[in-house]
């Protein structure tokens, strides 16, 4: 997940979100979010 850009992370969450895939998955690219500390970005958006 490291070498996706912000911007790819953040529509991989939404999309992620939109397919009903995996809570753990989800999870997985959260975590990466919060790392980056992107996580107002999907907040705002939400």
């Amino acid at each position: 997940m490291r070498k996706l850009s912000d911007e790819l992370l953040i529509e991989s969450y939404f999309k992620a979100k939109e397919l009903n895939l995996s809570e753990d998955f989800i999870n997985l690219i959260v975590m990466e979010i919060r790392r980056r500390s992107l996580y107002n970005k999907i907040k705002l958006s939400s």
